[in-house]
């Protein structure tokens, strides 16, 4: 296990957070990946929180993340009734400010995860928009990937001989953070940075919520209104977690975790 190395903040419902804001989470990865030292950073929202209580092999890659940030405004409140200066760092704002930090100190970036159309298409528009970014290698797994396979495994080798010292992992939770924890010891040079669906809204395959939603910390009320049939069960069960965490005050619990 390769633990948080940075000191926690908060901790809600038995997971810690020890990235306050999206600048230090920036600094946190591209800082390791000068320095050749693989990192694992993943994003904690409630669906993430509703995982890990089910699933016992995501609790556990959470557990050996060594950055994780706040994702969606409850789990920022969450942290921040603690006494954290804690702000809402979401996978899709990280991509953007990672990348021009990166192309400053020459630092190559790979690609993993969505689909062919949607790389190429991301690639392009952050090489426009950011002189000096290096993107080395770009794959889309088949359907069907196993983040813990062997196929995996040879898929964390070829990003490593491409030169890569950051991942963006774009394969949805829990296969990302899976992926992430479960190929740091193949890839141990390598830094994996798990980012959900960004890739898709810089491509313009998915349609963010508007900023509004976004500045509001209610970009949930925007996809469950594009998708109630997909949503709604996510979205109640991540509110039932949520009650019970606040009427628990789970804060220095471990979740339950159920077979």
């Amino acid at each position: 296990m390769h633990p948080i190395t940075h000191p926690p903040l908060a901790e809600i419902d038995g997971q810690m957070i020890n990235v306050a804001t999206l600048a230090q989470a920036v600094d946190a990865a591209v800082g390791r990946a000068e320095e050749k030292r693989g990192f694992r950073l993943f994003t904690l929202n409630l669906d993430h929180l509703v995982k890990r209580r089910h699933d016992r092999a995501f609790s556990e890659a959470y557990g050996q993340a060594d950055f994780v940030s706040a994702d969606g405004a409850p789990v920022a409140v969450l942290a921040r009734r603690q006494g954290a200066e804690v702000e809402r760092t979401t996978g899709a704002d990280l991509v953007e400010p990672l990348c021009r930090e990166a192309a400053k100190r020459d630092i190559p970036i790979a690609f993993f995860g969505s689909n062919a159309e949607t790389l190429e298409k991301t690639a392009q528009s952050l090489r426009l928009r950011i002189p000096g970014l290096t993107i080395c290698h770009l794959e889309a797994p088949p359907y069907g990937f196993d983040p813990t396979s062997p196929d995996a495994e040879a898929a964390a080798r070829r990003i490593a001989d491409s030169g890569a010292r950051i991942v963006l992992v774009a394969l949805g939770a829990p296969k990302q953070e899976l992926f992430a924890s479960h190929v740091a010891r193949i890839a141990p040079d390598l830094g994996f940075v798990c980012i959900g669906a960004a890739l898709d809204f810089i491509a313009g395959t998915q349609a963010r919520a508007p900023l509004v939603f976004q500045k509001a910390g209610i970009e949930w009320v925007w996809r469950l209104a594009s998708n109630p049939v997909r949503m709604a069960r996510r979205y109640w069960l991540c509110a039932l977690v949520l009650i019970r965490i606040v009427a628990a005050g789970a804060y220095g619990r471990h979740p339950i975790l159920r077979t």
